[in-house]
């Protein structure tokens, strides 16, 4: 029986957090090796649960390495990036393998190196020398570079945002290393990157302007020759060469049609992309819309503090805004350590004066005074069964408090930062969602899966921060240029080949 190495390494990392992302975080969040692997990634919606299940059901023996994945946050730090990857290294050289699978990001940054998932990527394939298959699953949001598909066989890329097919994707990785394995096709990638960047606010698969390219790309698997196609929708708040758009397909032994049709999906986007308005409103817009709903909740979409994107978690700018005009009924999540230790020192039942989040910088507003009761201190860790935004089902926020205010508000402190993509984080504390009136989400697109279904609305905010939807609002200094929304004049002009 053929043996298949596994190896998960996943960070999205923002370029303009300043806070590193250190070991700890990996640890507080997945950093497994060997046969602990299994039982902790075996039941997640995640490519790993995807890759052990289909490798299970005969692809090969699976040989669990190592898998270390954090909450999103600034670059990773060099003697953490370097260290896991020591790990990774060491593991696969003491093994005899037949093939690799691989679960990178695709948008990882670290402290000394910008291209992270690259560097691992180039650095696994030295390792394992030219003939070794590899085969690799990135996240949708991974700025893919030449220098990551050249070390490996094929890739594959989620489809969905919010994220609900990982574990899909995982088990077409191991179906793929199985096929190669037994000779029975011949990948060849090609990759297109056309010269733009794609509002997060547009990145959404089920609508427009991203619902048609992903059509096409249905299409296209089902072509003759097409073993795999992929979009990467990019990640736009790390500052590097390849942040963009990247259009993959893999052919069997075929690099022509691989290359036309890689290029029809980046025609297609390219076009869409460009008509392209953001739905976003404004905080004092906001403000009104929580004013006058009558069917309730509202979740409100904080972008500026995208969890998921690296942001510090505890902004303060709509929640204040909120507050401020007397909307009561808001239910917000603040990373806040120290109002925790407050709440814990103050312990259960107890009345409280706090000044909430807004601790992190002076870009995502100010401590919020608030009064109240504390109702909750929890641990902070929840499961969660469903396909959500992200595939982990073991989660942990650390000791969490609930305050409940006299303005009928839920500020749920936490110490650990943890992005909105379960709506356990709010449901294992007690919480009842369908009693508030604001829900407010750190997210753009992410937190969807888990707030539609019990929401009446849901209002994309268009706050400011690090992670700001519209990429104007950065300096970006490694960016290619031109580049498309900031250079109007930029073009894209693929060649329209027959059968493509």
């Amino acid at each position: 029986m053929k043996r298949v190495g596994l190896v998960g390494f996943l960070h999205e990392s923002n370029s303009f957090n300043p806070r590193l992302t250190t070991r700890a975080l990996f640890e507080a969040s997945a950093l497994v090796t060997d046969r602990h692997i299994p039982p902790h990634w075996a039941d997640a919606h995640h490519e790993i649960g995807g890759m052990l299940e289909a490798m299970g059901d005969g692809g090969g023996e699976v040989v669990p390495l190592l898998t270390a994945e954090a909450v999103p946050g600034g670059p990773v730090e060099e003697r953490t990036y370097e260290g896991i990857l020591r790990e990774i290294l060491d593991q696969v050289a003491g093994q005899s393998l037949d093939g690799l699978l691989l679960a990178l990001h695709g948008a990882m940054v670290a402290e000394h190196v910008r291209d992270a998932d690259g560097e691992t990527a180039e650095r696994v394939r030295r390792l394992v020398g030219p003939d070794l298959p590899i085969v690799m699953t990135l996240d949708l949001h991974a700025n893919v570079s030449e220098r990551m598909i050249a070390n490996v066989t094929a890739t594959t890329i989620y489809r969905t945002n919010p994220h609900l097919d990982q574990r899909e994707r995982g088990r077409e990785a191991a179906r793929l290393m199985g096929k190669i394995l037994a000779g029975e096709c011949r990948p060849v990638q090609a990759l297109e990157k056309p010269p733009m960047v794609i509002n997060i606010l547009a990145q959404r698969t089920a609508i427009e302007p991203m619902a048609h390219p992903y059509a096409r790309l249905e299409e296209l698997v089902k072509q003759p020759g097409i073993i795999s196609a992929s979009i990467a929708l990019g990640f736009p708040y790390a500052d590097v060469e390849e942040m963009g758009p990247a259009f993959l397909a893999v052919a069997d032994g075929d690099p022509n049609l691989a290359r036309r049709a890689a290029r029809a999906l980046a025609g297609e986007a390219w076009e869409a992309v460009r008509r392209w308005r953001s739905p976003a409103v404004s905080i004092p817009e906001a403000v009104r819309i929580a004013a006058a709903a009558v069917a309730l909740p509202v979740t409100m979409l904080d972008m500026g503090d995208n969890v998921g994107g690296g942001s510090p978690a505890d902004g303060t700018l709509l929640f204040d805004a909120l507050d401020a005009a007397g909307v009561e009924g808001v239910l917000v999540v603040l990373h806040d350590p120290a109002a925790v230790a407050a709440c814990a020192a103050a312990g259960a039942g107890s009345s409280v004066s706090l000044e909430v989040g807004g601790k992190s910088d002076d870009r995502h507003g100010r401590p919020v005074p608030i009064e109240g009761r504390v109702r909750l201190l929890h641990d902070g860790c929840f499961v969660e069964e469903q396909p959500r935004h992200g595939g982990q089902r073991v989660q942990n926020q650390g000791l969490t408090a609930v305050v409940e205010t006299r303005r009928d508000h839920t500020v749920i402190l936490t110490s650990l930062r943890l992005a909105p993509f379960s709506l356990e984080q709010i449901l294992s504390l007690g919480v009842k969602p369908e009693r508030k009136r604001v829900l407010i989400a750190k997210g753009t697109v992410a937190p969807r899966a888990a707030y539609e279904p019990v929401s009446a609305r849901v209002v994309e905010v268009d706050t400011p921060g690090i992670t700001a939807a519209d990429p104007a609002h950065f300096a970006y200094r490694h960016r290619r240029r031109p580049m498309f929304p900031f250079e109007p004049e930029a073009r894209y002009a693929p060649e329209r080949e027959a059968g493509a």
